[in-house]
Formats: structure tokens, sequence, C-alpha cells
């Protein structure tokens, strides 16, 4: 029953008294349902009779127990004790005043008590006021197999069963209750999938079936809420003349059709259809994925001429767009307000607890704390709302037993809007949600309290911008909480707690957080939140048992979450009795082996195995091969394919085939191994993609010797014989005969046919068969494995000794026999005997295989080519396929191209053969040319050697250029030599000579050493010995160390920061320390097995690891930049050490300090800081008086702790935090000041958080220290700081006739408003009668916020505190006549003037003294002057005039309209020189009769200025005032001045006018910034420069400075600026435009002539930008090298190549690549482009007619008859060839 709402005190004193008729005027429920203003159909009571009279029954008994006891009666509705309190509900209501007079007793049962009138409350959904057929609008959380959680309003979470959702997927779910297997037609039935039907933040209207517990017997369970969204029940109380445009229903999917969905209502039967367009459906959203039985919550855009038919829409942007209409106008009846449906509420009332309000002026809605907003905002309701606004919200709940009806109604934004997530500056999308920012179970150290609402909870601040946290007060600590306040007690407001986050409600758009000790420490709060893998700790919970025996233990691990065992991981062995190890309460150790949260599930082991190996194989990805780990087996397999299937974690899974399990002969696995028994495997093979992995048990290091030596001998080419083990998917397993080695016979290598012919012989063999005359193929040491082969082709070329195995048994035109290894495009790679492989060029095959997919072959297919070219420097050949010419095969009869053995013109005159070259021969070689790493010679004719760098020197003081060693050596010279071998280019070292190649490489050494021992001691890596030292030489420079050679064969690594003991050195590694660069090095580490040398370039006992022991305070150390932001930057010391560099120790100058000016990979001079010792972390610096032991001044002070301080000390840092109640500012690494709001600045600052950002660099006053606590208190008013501070004007420092200068603050049709500067705010008004001398103005015409102005004070009221100001220009007339034309103009004090007017008003007088001049406002021309005595007298009072010397000023002074120095009200015109005499006359003081005289013609002199252009300073000003937008015009004054070589005074005018432009003049402002720019290239410093560039970029597009300044660097020949400009440039800007990537590589390539780095962008590029840049981009990298002089138009052609072979239609890039064939003069190759598009194919015909267009007028310009005669053949041939294709239709050409 509901309890009774009692009126408040307010209303019980307005009642009525006993002698007045009692008033008839019901409660507002009351006169609602008699008057029905809004509802004329429907809206009538929904109590039947039998309810009315309960509640009339309930309500007189609860007044007669209050007027005999005095207290409030018990509420009957919420019995449950432990029910929570209401969330955020309006608990406290006054009581209504006693009546003061006495009322006689009655007798039970006949009392009449006073109609007590019902109150609207503003209650919050709890779980008490939910009940049986309550609608919420509710928000999908989580999509669960068989249920949906929905989040509720106010911290609740509903669960939508599978069975609630809608009739169609009802009829599903039964369909598979009745044949799990197969339906009546045959098919079986899918299982549901709910993610298909719903989608995480999906908003519904759900209908709640029921509010119970889920308990166990006899317990005390979790509640419960079950929801319902199928639209009969979310639409109940609708009818089909409910139906109104604007309003939201539920509605589900009934069919899908082409152009929409058919949606069912729920509403009379099915005679009310709604349809909604595919147009009205959500984004991104896939109609023919939309499944039957979907539930949408829609809104109604139209109804039908009968209403049977409903359009709808469920675009929740549409839909949630209330500035659009989309919200309800219109209602018939009550029942139309349901939730989700956005109304217009008239606020009624605002209280503490939330807003109440009526819509459409009858029904009473109420938004409590959370919804109203200012649970997350944390600012009061009644700074935002007012009682009689208008607000427009959405309704979220109905309260069915709450009399007067009302509804729910919430006005957050997200809400409103339909959005998935609240919007705050970090959660800006829906896309983005706030979880993933801060996900569950995160724990968060400082929870600040930002309000407390007593009873119920507290509001907390988590970190993350206008979203919040709620701690209900169950949840504050482990025990009960008695009360809570805002200002006291240990959660009062501001106090900070340990927190964690368990929930976020999407409704509430608030986390849900427990400040619980008990819950902060559990180790998992969910599911979620345990990783497979991982070792936990639980308790065994129930023992699960059955009739064989325990069959799984349940363990928990936290609270809710628990794991099962299952009985094959209860030990590593198998028990007898488990139930006698493991007893309920027990505590036990586990390993996760897999988990499922969608299905609640987790899977332990206890096997001891299990828990204490160190690998874990949790997925496929990562896995090396050969990598060990154990696992459990699941599954043994004793038929075909016999093995045994192991489990790992997770999905991972291998299979152990029977030959893998034993060295020994298995024949049946189950007699060897068992389910669930531990066994330890190394990885075979893995293929990631397809979840397939191999394993083996056995031990790689048992290898007989024997098997090893059999191994070795085996020779590529010889003949075996094996036995079958094993049959694969494509190959046969064998085991050779003797030696038991393994063997891969692949199917395609039975045959040369066809793969049919293959697989046919494949499927005759069988295992344990014997197979003999197998050809060895390759070997494969690393795995013990041998590659054979049965082609018949290959068995025939190793009879005949011509199986290709070595480089060097081929030779041009030798016919060779291979298979095919793999195609691309560029053609076939053909494979021989090991491992050698060719490339068959695309352009060598038949012409009828490049028609054909991968030319019609397959992997290794049998072919038979002939060797084309053989390039035995770079170890590779190409073969060809076309047929021999005859002249070619005549050749190869003669044998002439076959080399012989002996030697022609040998350099030493001694050898004979090419035998005579061997290991240790001494002789001598011919330098043929000089490399920076090597020497390429030769010994003969043909016979090529080779001598690196690192044979060529024995000490580093024979080299007399470290930097380029081999600079000393010159082509043709003649050097002694020793042979070492054969040069093996592949892999780069040199190999013994055991055979003759045709082409040899020789390795040769000529250090002195080895030329006068006998005994050649060639270098090893198993030679090399840590702490020795070796003379190396540079090969390679990588981005963080260099690649170093000790010898040709062994190679090593310098770090960058080893190179050398000093760090500038160190910044630019390609400059100091280029490729083949020597130096001394030391071996620090060796690791043989893995071919790794790290060696140090230091001296001394620096080349010892540096570990974090050594560190110490004060220490100098190099180190690299690992990573850059606008705070600090991360410097690596070593591998393992690396600490940050902050602002506050960048510099000794804090303005300086710029951590952008830092890039990644620099090498840097470091000072440690700081050392924490118990967190090993660092604090480092790169101040220069720190790491240079610079003298200059230290502009700021370095701070080492707050005993370095004292009071009234100034010191400048940067801003840390900004929050509520201060700023925090970091004075150094550990010091960290408060600033107290109110000392942040002598003025008053309204929005005092703009002005302060974090790393603004401020400058305060200690005013207060805490040596004991670390507490530093600053101040940064200028009154502290500022010795000189002079205080801001004040109201009474004003006078009248005071000059003062301001700023337009605001403009109106009345006048402007003026802020005095330098002022305490202090403002005034100007009406606009007292703007101009003549004819009032429009303000809004003249003047704009933000002007500066020049007013005169000419009236203070003081009373009301208001001052009016005048901006007449003959206010200001005054202050020139005052001592005359010749005394100082600026003798009056003028408020907040500045230099730059006094400088104007200079000009102006000196103007004035050297000719008689008259100002026109506008430029108007000269005004004759009046003949009139009278008239002149006139003057001196008309409208803005004056009189000097007789002749008129127009507003001469005027600076009414000022900005940036100049006069804007007017212009200077030079008029004739007056008499002399005049000039004495008019200077007299006494009075005399004024003459009568004709005006005399005056002169305009200003017309020289567009005869001859401005040639003063004057002529340029009296311009500027008419033009002061025209960059032309500044920048020409510019130049007039440094003709005069006042650079300084050029640099003034470019700086003013830059704050003259007006701002929406960008392209001016930008001539202006580029002016200023050349003025400092050509004039000024670096660092001019640089700070003028950083000014720019910041007003001005950034690319585009960079750009132009780019350009004047090169203009001027500044290259290396450029190029750092550009790096810069790449850096900022590369991932979004991809001109600057054309730009750098047009500067690398045309200007430095360094086509390399230009060739190295493109890669980049692509990296960095968007895909859709990439052929774009790529063409015009291409055609750089056609435009370039420096580039290579045949690189250009290879690149176009790439681009057409994958975009062969692009007609476009076609005539890209003619034009510039065309301008390189290849017309014969622009020919041939041509004709290869008409062999397109896929072209449609009326393309290709524009294509013969094209081509036909290329010839008429390029080409002759002959040629132009081609164009119509090939168009002939491509007509008849489409009329073939199309069936003699015939293609128009």
């Amino acid at each position: 029953m509901a309890p009774i709402k009692r009126k408040t005190a307010s209303q019980g004193e307005s009642r009525p008294t006993k002698k007045q008729k009692p008033s008839t005027a019901g409660p507002p429920s009351a006169s609602l349902r008699q008057e029905e203003p809004s509802f004329p159909r429907g809206g009538a009571s929904v109590l039947t009779p039998l309810e009315q009279k309960q509640i009339q029954i309930q309500a007189k008994n609860d007044v007669l127990f209050e007027q005999e006891t005095g207290r409030k009666a018990p509420k009957n509705d919420f019995v449950d004790e432990d029910d929570e309190p209401d969330n955020f509900s309006d608990t406290e209501m006054p009581l209504p005043k006693a009546s003061k007079k006495s009322k006689p007793r009655s007798k039970p049962g006949t009392a009449k008590p006073e109609p007590i009138e019902k109150v609207v409350r503003v209650e919050g959904l709890s779980y008490k006021r939910l009940v049986t057929g309550s609608m919420v609008l509710g928000q999908v959380s989580q999509i669960n197999r068989y249920d949906v959680a929905l989040s509720l309003p106010n911290n609740l979470t509903g669960y939508l069963p599978i069975t609630s959702v809608s009739g169609a997927l009802t009829a599903k779910v039964e369909r598979l209750a009745d044949d799990n297997k197969e339906s009546d037609d045959g098919t079986q039935e899918q299982d549901i999938e709910l993610k298909l039907y719903f989608s995480v933040g999906q908003y519904l209207r759900a209908y709640v079936v029921s509010t119970e517990r889920e308990s166990a017997a006899g317990t005390k369970g979790k509640r419960h809420i079950e929801l319902s969204v199928h639209p009969k029940q979310a639409n109940a109380s609708l009818k089909k003349t409910d139906l109104v445009v604007n309003s939201m229903i539920q509605a589900s999917v009934k069919s899908v059709e082409d152009h929409g969905l058919i949606m069912e209502l729920g509403i009379e039967g099915d005679a009310v259809r709604g349809f909604m367009s595919s147009k009205e459906i959500r984004k991104n959203t896939d109609i023919s994925r939309i499944p039957t039985g979907a539930v949408f919550l829609c809104l109604i855009t139209g109804l039908g001429s009968n209403g049977n038919v409903v359009k709808l829409s469920a675009d929740t942007e549409k839909a949630g767009n209330l500035k659009k209409g989309h919200f309800l106008t219109d209602a018939p009846t009550i029942d139309c307000f349901l939730p989700g449906t956005a109304v217009e509420v008239l606020v009624s009332e605002i209280t503490k607890s939330g807003i109440i309000g009526k819509a459409m002026g009858v029904l009473d809605l109420t938004a409590d704390l959370i919804h109203s907003g200012a649970a997350a905002s944390g600012k009061s309701l009644d700074t935002k709302y007012h009682v009689g606004d208008k607000i427009k919200g959405r309704i979220i709940c109905t309260f069915p037993d709450v009399e007067p009806r009302k509804l729910g109604l919430s006005l957050l934004e997200h809400v409103t809007s339909l959005k998935s997530n609240p919007t705050s500056s970090k959660v800006d999308s829906e896309s983005t949600s706030p979880t993933s920012l801060l996900p569950l179970s995160t724990i968060v150290p400082e929870a600040r309290v930002a309000r407390v609402e007593p009873g119920v909870g507290l509001l907390v601040d988590m970190g993350i911008k206008g979203t919040r946290g709620f701690v209900h007060i169950s949840r504050i600590a482990d025990g009960k909480i008695e009360s809570l306040a805002q200002d006291t007690g240990p959660y009062k407001a501001g106090t900070v707690h340990r927190a964690r986050v368990i929930g976020y409600n999407y409704m509430d758009g608030l986390f849900i957080v427990s400040l619980e000790p008990k819950v902060i420490a559990q180790p998992f709060l969910s599911i979620d939140d345990v990783q497979v893998g991982q070792i936990v700790k639980g308790t065994v919970e129930k023992l699960l048992l059955k009739e064989s025996g325990l069959s799984g233990i349940i363990v928990s691990l936290a609270e809710g979450i628990t794991g099962l065992v299952p009985e094959i991981h209860f030990s590593d062995i198998h028990l007898q009795h488990p139930e006698r190890k493991f007893k309920e309460g027990a505590t036990v150790t586990a390993r996760v082996l897999s988990t499922s949260p969608a299905e609640r599930q987790l899977r332990l082991t206890l096997k001891k195995a299990l828990v204490n190996a160190d690998e874990v194989w949790k997925s496929y990805d990562g896995l090396e091969i050969g990598a060990e780990a154990p696992g459990t087996i699941i599954k043994i397999i004793s038929s075909s394919g016999a093995g045994a299937v192991v489990q790992f974690y997770g999905p991972v899974r291998g299979f152990l085939p029977v030959a893998e399990m034993s060295e020994s002969y298995i024949e049946d696995p189950k007699t060897h191994f068992r389910l669930g028994q531990v066994v330890k495997v190394r990885l075979v093979s893995v293929n990631p993609a397809e979840n397939r992995m191999i394993v083996s048990c056995k031990d790689p290091s048992i290898f007989s010797a024997m098997q090893q030596e059999q191994l070795d001998s085996l020779v590529v080419g010889s003949t075996v014989s094996g036995t079958v083990s094993e049959k694969a998917k494509d190959e046969i397993v064998l085991e050779l005969a003797g030696s038991k080695l393994k063997a891969v016979l692949p199917f395609e290598h039975l045959t040369d046919g066809s793969a049919q012919k293959s697989s046919t012989a494949a499927k005759k063999i069988r295992i344990g068969q014997d197979m003999r005359d197998l050809l060895v193929l390759n070997k494969a040491m690393g795995r013990r494995l041998l590659q054979l082969t049965c082609k018949p082709s290959l068995t025939k070329a190793a009879q005949s000794e011509k199986l290709v195995k070595h480089l060097g048994d081929l030779h041009k035109g030798l016919d060779v026999e291979g298979f095919v290894n793999n195609t691309t495009s560029a053609g076939v790679f053909v494979e021989f005997a090991n491992g050698v492989s060719g490339l068959l060029p695309k352009s060598q095959l038949p012409e009828a295989a490049l028609l054909l997919p991968n030319y019609g072959m397959r992997k290794h297919q049998s072919i038979s080519a002939r060797v084309l070219t053989v390039d035995h420097a770079q170890s590779r050949f190409s073969l060809t396929m076309k047929p021999t010419l005859p002249s070619e095969a005549a050749k190869s009869e003669n044998g002439s191209s076959m080399p012989e053995g002996s030697l022609s013109h040998p350099v030493d005159g001694k050898a004979t053969n090419i035998n005579d070259f061997s290991v240790g021969k001494l002789t001598e070689a011919r330098i043929t040319s000089v490399k920076e790493t090597q020497l390429n010679v030769h010994l003969a004719d043909g016979v090529q050697g080779r001598i690196d760098v690192s044979e060529m020197f024995d000490r580093l003081e024979d080299v007399k250029d470290r930097k380029h060693p081999l600079k000393q050596f010159h082509p043709k010279e003649v050097v002694p030599v020793r042979i070492l071998g054969m040069h093996d280019s592949r892999n780069h070292r040199f190999l013994p000579i055991t055979h003759r190649s045709k082409a040899p490489v020789f390795e040769l050494t000529a250090k002195p050493s080895s030329l006068a021992s006998t005994d050649l001691d060639i270098l090893t890596l198993d030679k090399v010995s840590v702490d020795s030292t070796y003379l190396v030489h540079i090969n390679n420079i990588a981005e963080d160390c260099v690649w170093v050679n000790l010898s040709p064969n062994v190679r090593g690594r310098i770090k960058a920061l080893d190179l050398s003991d000093d760090v500038s050195l160190l910044k630019d590694l390609g400059k100091n320390f280029p490729v083949g660069s020597a130096l001394k090095a030391k071996v620090v580490n060796i690791d043989v097995a893995n071919s790794r040398l790290d060696l140090s370039g230091r001296s001394g006992d620096s080349a010892k690891p540096l570990t974090f022991g050594d560190l110490s305070v004060g220490l100098v150390l190099p180190g690299r930049v690992t990573r850059v932001n606008e705070r600090q930057i991360m410097v690596q010391l070593t591998d393992s050490l690396s600490g940050p560099v902050n602002l506050v120790d960048l510099a000794d100058d804090y303005s300086t300090a710029n951590p952008t000016t830092y890039e990644k990979n620099q090498i840097v001079r470091v000072c440690i800081r700081g050392v924490d010792v118990p967190n090993k972390r660092i604090h480092l610096s790169t101040r220069p008086s720190k790491t240079l032991s610079s003298s200059l001044p230290v502009e700021d002070r370095e701070i080492n702790g707050v005993s370095d301080l004292k009071v009234n000390d100034v010191v400048r840092g940067f801003v840390k935090n900004v929050a509520d109640n201060g700023v925090f500012v970091s004075l150094a690494f550990n010091v960290t000041a408060f600033v107290r709001v109110t000392d942040l600045s002598d003025l008053f600052l309204k929005d005092w958080k703009s002005e302060f950002e974090i790393d603004q660099l401020v400058k305060g006053k200690v005013i207060q220290l805490d040596q004991d606590l670390g507490h530093v208190q600053m101040s940064l008013k200028r009154s502290h700081i500022d010795k000189d501070y002079q205080p801001p004007t004040t109201f009474d420092d004003i006078t009248v006739g005071q000059i003062v200068t301001g700023k337009v603050r605001k403009v109106e049709p009345f006048g402007v408003f003026i802020v005095i500067d330098n002022s305490a705010n202090v403002s005034g008004l100007c009406h606009k009668s007292q703007m101009a001398d003549r004819k009032s103005p429009d303000p809004k015409k003249l003047y704009d916020e933000g002007d500066s102005v020049k007013a005169k004070i000419l009236k203070i009221d003081r009373d009301t505190r208001r001052i009016s100001l005048g901006l007449r220009a003959s206010f200001f007339e005054s202050e020139i006549d005052a001592d005359g034309p010749e005394e100082e103009l600026t003798k009056r004090p003028v408020v907040g003037d500045e230099s730059s007017e006094d400088s104007e008003v200079d000009k102006i007088k000196d103007m004035l003294a050297e000719n008689e001049v008259e100002v026109s406002e506008g430029w108007e021309g000269l005004e004759d002057a009046s003949d009139d005595e009278s008239d002149t007298e006139k003057d001196n009072v008309d409208e803005g005039g004056a009189v000097l010397n007789g002749n008129m000023i127009r507003d001469s002074n005027m600076q009414g309209l000022s900005a940036g120095g100049f006069d804007w009200t007017g212009g200077i015109l030079t008029t004739n020189d007056r008499d002399s005499s005049s000039e004495t006359d008019a200077e007299g003081s006494q009075p005399k009769k004024k003459k009568r005289r004709k005006a005399e013609p005056q002169v305009d002199l200003t017309g020289n200025l567009d005869a001859h252009g401005p040639q003063s300073v004057a002529d340029f000003e009296r311009l500027l005032l008419g033009r002061p937008n025209e960059s032309g015009l500044w920048v020409q004054y510019m130049a007039f001045q440094l003709q005069l070589s006042e650079i300084d005074k050029a640099r003034e005018i470019a700086e003013r006018a830059l704050r003259t432009i007006h701002i929406r003049e960008q392209d001016e402002k930008l001539n202006m910034w580029m002016a200023l720019l050349n003025l400092e290239n050509a004039y000024g410093t670096d660092e001019a420069l640089d700070n003028a560039f950083a000014r720019a970029c910041q007003y001005c597009d950034s690319l585009d400075i960079h750009e132009r300044l780019a350009s004047t660097l090169i203009q001027s020949g500044k290259h290396e600026k450029a190029e750092a400009l550009y790096n810069k440039a790449l850096s900022k800007h590369g991932s979004a435009s991809d001109a600057v990537w054309l730009n750098v590589a047009t500067f690398y390539l045309t200007t430095l002539n360094q086509a390399s780095k230009a060739h190295a962008l493109l890669p980049r590029a692509l990296q960095s930008l968007p895909q859709h840049t990439h052929l774009q981009l790529t063409s015009q990298f291409a055609a750089l090298e056609f435009k370039s002089p420096n580039g290579d138009p045949e690189r250009g052609r290879t690149m176009f190549e790439g681009i057409l072979g994958s975009f062969p239609k692009r007609l476009d890039i076609w005539s890209i690549l003619i034009d510039l064939e065309t301008n390189k003069g290849e017309k014969d190759r622009a020919r041939g482009l041509f004709e290869r598009v008409t062999k397109v194919k896929g072209i449609k015909p009326g393309k290709m007619k524009k294509w013969f267009e094209k081509w036909e007028k290329w010839e008429k310009g390029n080409g002759d008859v002959r040629s132009r005669g081609k164009v119509s053949k090939v168009a002939e041939a491509y007509v008849r060839k489409m009329a073939e294709e199309k069936g003699n239709k015939g293609v128009e050409i």
C-alpha cells in the first residue's frame, strides 16, 4: 500500500479556518481526473473501486495514528529491514503545523479527519520502488549466452531472459527445445546468439516481471530483477488511438523486406503494424543481417491514413535530436507518456534532491539528483535551472503505486540524445566506453569525495574529467556506517580515499565504486580479471561426487568466483582416493587452464608439473620452433594417423604423432601414455592461421654420433632407400634404411606429370612400404631432416652429372632441370638441388603461359629451362624457356662460351691457371674501384677479388684518414695480397675453396702481418675473448647502434652511447662516424651460439657496463632520447637504466625549456639529478650548468628540496595541476608548491581556471614553508612579486574630464560599453550621441568587441556607480589648443595610455608644425574655406571642429577607433603653406575684427603618391591610415627602412603590421609572417629566426610555415637548416599530408643530389599516410625521377610498371607515364605504352574509344603517316575482337 504524502508546512498554514467553507479544489491528481484539459479522450484512473477503497482506509488509519501518538505513521509498503535506503530521494518532508484549537475527541471509527493534500516528492528509482508492472528505460550493458543485462537508473541492473524478448525469438527457442538435432524440415536449427539481436549501449523499454531474491534453501540471496522487452508488455498500456508522432514505441522485427522491416507492435493483436525503412536504421547496420525477432526502441515518424500502419525510425541520432522537435507535443491520453519518450517539462520546484516539473500542465515528473545532472557536474541545480524554465528530458521510469501519479525524468545529455556513453573531455565518442579508460576492478589510489548524500552514499571524482563514481553507504567500510555528513567525519567532502571500481552504470553515467578494504584486497572481482596461465590460491568449496567417485573440485578464488578442477587435473599421478587428500575448506595452489567469461566458467589444474612450470603456451602466436613446455594429454588415437592430442592453456592444443613420442618404435600409444598425463614436448611446427601445431617428445640432444656422421656423409644428389613411416596431407615421411634418419618426400616429387598423377601415385603408397632410388635433394641440418625426390627428370640429371647443386655449376646457355618453388608477378622462381634457386622472368615465359593464372604452373612442378644470365658477384642467375636461336646454338656447340682454366694477363705475371689461386697463395692484384668498405680488384682477366677494409690495416696508427681509410688507395694501383678463400655474397662471408665456379670472386687480405706470415690465422668468432681490443671498421649505421667488422666474417655491434667518450660526436653518427670509419673497440660480451658480439669504443673503465649501483647524484653521462612529449623527455643510459628529464631540469632558463626540440634517438649529455634507491628510479637533468660546467648566468636556479627555499623567495615553475582549490606548481622534480585561488591574481578572475594550463610557466613568491611536511605555498600576485607594482585603477580614482584608454566590452544599438585599461574591471557606457560630432552613427558599424579606444570621462554617478564616456573628436582637440602646436601633446595624464599612442601623436604634431593641414573623415577630400566670417566662427563649435591658425581641423587627434597605433578615423592631407602673417594674427591674444576674404585655392599634394609612390616615412604613414590591412604596403615600408639600414625599425614595422592587420585577413598576416622570417633569415640571428618561426607556427598553418621557410632557406643556400626543418615537418605533419613527403624528396633529389635519401622517403611515407593516398604519392615519386635533373628515369619506369601491374585499368596513370616519356624524347617508349593499353582486358569500349582518339592525336604531333596508320589498324583489330566477343553486335570506335 502506498503511503499518503502530506503537504508541507507552507501549505498547512494556508489551510482554511473553521468559519470558512472548505475549499472545493482537491489535490492536483483529483483536478487532473476532473478537468482533463490535455487528455480529452481517456486518461481515467487506473485504480479499481476496491483499490480506491483500500487507499482511503489506509489514509484514515495513518491520520488517526498521528493525531493520537504525535508520531509519523509507519510505512507499510517497505517491510524489508535490510533494504537499502532510497537513492538520492527527498527523504525529509516537513510536517504540517498542528492546529492551535483543540478538537473534540471522537469515537473510534467515527472520526472524519481533514483530507491530506498529496505532495509530489523527488524519489529516485530503487529496488523497493520497483514493482511488477513498472516500466523503465534501460541500456544493454552485457550480453550473455541465455540472458541480457540491462543497466537501469540509479545503480540498478535487470536481467532479460531469452524467452522475454519477442514472439519470434521465443518460437525459435521452443523449436530448439523440442528437437536439438534437427527441425521438421530436416535442417539443423542453429544455436541462438543474442549478440546478433542486441548491441551494448542499446536503449530498450523494459517491463518489470518480478523483483524476487535468488536464494538457496534457508539462506538469503541476492536481489534479482527480471525484465521483459516483449512489445506486448512494453506497449501494454497503449492503444491504437494513443499512437502519436514523436512518441517512442517498442517494436520487434517480424520480417525483413527489400526496402525495410515489417515490425510487430503488440497493440490490438496484429491489426496495427509498423514499417521501418532501410534508411531509418542505425548507421553502419546491414539490414540483411538483422534477425527476425530483434527488438528496437523506435520513434514514431508518421501514421497511415487509417492508423493501421505506423512509420518507425530506429536511428538514435534522429530520435535523440530534440532540437529538431523530436519530443512529445500532443498526447490524446496520459498513457502516451512511457519511458523512452522525450517531453518538454515546466519546472515547478527545485530542491536539493532534484527537480519537479509538469508536462503539458498536468502530469508531474521528477528528476532525482543523478538524472538532473547535479551528481556528475557537482554544481547546484539552482545555478542551471530556475522555476518557470522549460526544459527537455526523457522519461526513464514509472511509479505505478505512487499517488499522485508521477514519472521519472532524466536530463542527462547522453540519455536525452540516446547516446551509448556520456561524453567528456576524454570519452568523446560513442565508440569509446568509459570502462576502456578506467577498466573494472581498477584500483584508484586517490579518489576524492566530491559530495556526500547523508544516508545514501558518496560521489567521488575518479580522475576522469566529467565522470564520477558512486559509493553506496554499504560499500564505504567493512563495518556499518552510522552517519555521513558533508563537512564532518572521515568521509567528508574533499577527503581522499583508496577505491576500487566494481562496475559502471551506463544509464547514470557513473562508476560504481567501493571503499571497503576487503574489496580492495580481493585478488579478483570478476572472471574477466583472471588471466589464463595465472597461478592462483583458493579454498576448496565443494567436492563433486558421482558413482565412480570424485569427479571434480570446486575451488573458490574470491567472493563469487569459483573454478572447476577436472578429475584428470587432481594430481600428476592417478589418485585412488582423492577425497582423502582434498577436504572442503582446504587451501590449494592452482593454475588457470582456461576461462569463459560468457559462461562464467574457469578451469583449473592442481598438477604440480603444470603449476611449477615456467613456460606457458596460451596462444599460437609468438611460439618459436624448438621451444619446450609441459602439456596434458586429453586424447589418444590408436587408429590411422596414430598419436595424441596435447592440451596446454586456453585454446592451444597440439598434435603429438606416434613417431615423435619416443626414440623407440611405439606400436600402440595407449600402452605407453594415459589420459591426463603431463608430458614435456618440443614444438616442431606451428600454423597460427589454422590454429594447428605439431609437437614432439623426442629429446633433441639425443642424436647418436653415428646418425650425425651418417647425416654429414650424405651428399646432395646421391640416392638412398627408406621405409614409409607416416603419410601426411601432402607429403610422405620416410625412415632411411640403416641410419633411421627422417626424410620427407612431397607428393608432387613422385612424378613429373600432373597433380592428379602425383596424387594417384601417393594413394598407392602404404605405411611400412619400402621405397628405393630416392634422390637426396636437400639437407636441413638444423632439423636433421632430408628432402627427397622421385622425379625422373631430376634423377636423370643426377645420373648424367647435370644436376645443379651450386651456383658454380651454371653457365650461360646450359639446359637445366628443376621444379617450381614460387610464382610472383615478376615471374617464376625455379629451385634446384641444395636450395639453389633462380628467376624465370615473366618476359622469358611462353606467350601462352602469360594468359593463365600463375602462368599455368603449380608448386613443385617439374620445369626445363635454359640459363640466360649468371651473376656470381650477386649470387643470382636468370632462366628462359624461349627457344634457342640458331646463332646461339652454334656458339654453344663450339664451346666458345665455356670459360677456360687458363688465365689471361695475370697481374703477378706468374699464374697460368686458375687453380694456381689457392688458399694462402701470395700474389698481386690491381684495384678496379675503391668503395667505403672494400677494394674491388682483379687478379687476371675475368678473375675478380675483393679486399675488405678490415684486411687492410694492422693498427689504428697506420690509418691516415680514420673517417675514410681507403681514400689513400687509387684505381689501377697494384697491391700485394694473400688469398683467404671464396667470397659468399649471400652471407657476406668467405668460404674455403672446395670447388671451382666459373666466375669466382676471391676474398683477399692486404694486411702487412698477413703478408709477412706464412701461417695464415683467420679470425673467427670463437677466437674472440672478452676485454680484448680490436681495430674495427663501421659497416652499417642503425638508429641506436653501428655495426662493425673485425674481419670479413666476424661482425659486431657497438651501441651509440658506447662509440666515444665525447658525447658531442654522438649527436650525428652519420657525419662523425661514416661507413668505413676505423676505430678501436673493446669486446664487452660474446654469445657464440647466437652469433652475437657486443663491443665498446669508450676508453678505460667507462667501457664497463653501467649498473644502478654505479649511479650517484652529480654524475654526468651520455644518454639517448627514447621518448619525447610536451612535459618531459625520457633518456636511456643503458638497456636497463632510463629516467625522465622534467621541464624544471631541461634548461637554466625556464623560458627556453621546450622538450619538443629534442628528437627520438638523439644523444644528449645528462646529469644524475636524483636516485630513488627503493623504487629504482632516477631523475636526470640537461641543464648546461650541470652537464657542461657552463659559466653562463643561471636564470632559474636548481632547487634540490624544500630546504633550498626561503620565505619571500621569488621563483619560477611550471603548472603541474589545476585543481578546484588552486594551482599546483612544480619547482623541482621533488618539490611542488600550492597556490590558493585567492593568491592567483590581484584582479578578480571570473573563470580563473581558463587562465592556467598544465606546463604553463609562472612566476611566484614563496609565502609559507613547512620543512617537516615538505609543503610550499606560493603567491602569483604581481603585488607580491613586482616592487614597482601599481595597483589597478578603481572607481574612486576616476575623475570627470580624465582621458582614458580602454577596450570595447560590448556593442549595443544605443552605445558601447568600455572597460578602462589597467583598472579593477571598471567600465562605462558611451552613448551613441557621444561618439561623433556629427550625426549619431550606428555603433555596430563602427566598433567590434575588443577594439581599443580612447575616451573622456563625461559624468560619474557615485550612487549607482555608473560612468558616462565620450568618444567625440572634439573632446581631444583641447589637448592641442591648450599649449599651442609647439607644446607637448601628452602632458595630461592618461590612464592606460601606451607609448605607441604617444608616437602617433608626435607624428601628427610634426605634420601640423610643417604644414597647415585639414584632416577630414573618410578621405573625403578638402572642403572649401568659407567666405563668411560668421561661418568661420561657427566652426569653432561645430561637430568635431576646432580652429587652429585660421584653418579648421576635423578629428585631427581623434583616436576613438585606434588599433595597433593607427588612427582609423581619418586621413591626413597636406595643403599649401599659409602666410606667416596670418599665423601671427591667429596667435595674437587681442581679439581682432575679422575681415571677410575669399578662400584661397588649396592644392592637393597627395597626388604625388600615386605618381612617384611613398618617398618618406610620412608618406607611408598616410597610406597606411587608409589601407591598414594591405600586406604589400607594409612590406614596401619594411624595404624602405632596410634601404636605410634601419633593420630594427623594419623589424618593428613587421611586428606592428602583425598587430594591426585584422584577424580575418589570414593571407595578409601570412605574408607579413613570411616577410619577418625573410628579414630574420637575412639580417637576424638563428635564435631570432627560431623564435619568429615558433610564433608563426602558432598563428598560421604550421605545415604552410614549414614549407615556406624551407623554400626561403633553400634559396639562401642554407641547405642544412632546410633539411632539419623538413625533418621536423615530416615528424609533425607526415601522417596527414602527402605533399610534404614529395617536397622533401624534391629537395633531396633536385637540390642536394642525394638520391638515396630521396628514395628512402617513399617507404616511410607509405607507412605513415592512409591507404587511399598511396597510389597518388607513388606515382608522384615516380614522376619525380623523370622531372628532376638528378633523377633516374629507369627507376621511375620501374615504379610505374609496379603501379600499372596492380592497377592496369588506370588510364590516368598510363597518360602520366606517356607524357613523361614524351617530354624525355622517348617517343618509341610512349608509342609502346599506347599499344600496351589496347591489350589490357576489362577496359570499357567507351574509354577505349577515347584512348584511340588520344593516341591518334598524339601521333599527329609526334609520329608520321606510318605510325598514324598503325593506330587505325590496331583500332580495327580491337573492333573485330570486341564484335566477336559480343556476338557480332559491333563496337563503335
